[in-house]
């Protein structure tokens, strides 16, 4: 039986991994990759973007939902 509850929470997380995923990339998190700390730089005939504090976000979230699975 013991099999089945870690079945139950695994798939638990990977809707919870799922939902997350839709959500960014659905556009409902506006203020994803327009934080403070993320780098615009625009010219007359080219830009450069570079969301240095989204991926920071992103990665502290990501880590910490491993770390719950793993606990």
């Amino acid at each position: 039986m013991d099999e089945f509850s870690g079945l139950g929470k695994l798939l638990i997380w990977l809707g919870i991994a799922l939902l997350l995923a839709g959500l960014l990339l659905s556009g409902k998190l506006p203020w994803l990759g327009r934080l403070p700390g993320d780098i615009r730089l625009v010219g007359e005939r080219w830009s450069f973007y570079f969301p240095l504090t989204s991926m920071l976000v992103i990665s502290l979230v990501v880590s910490f939902v491993l770390w719950l699975l793993r606990r």
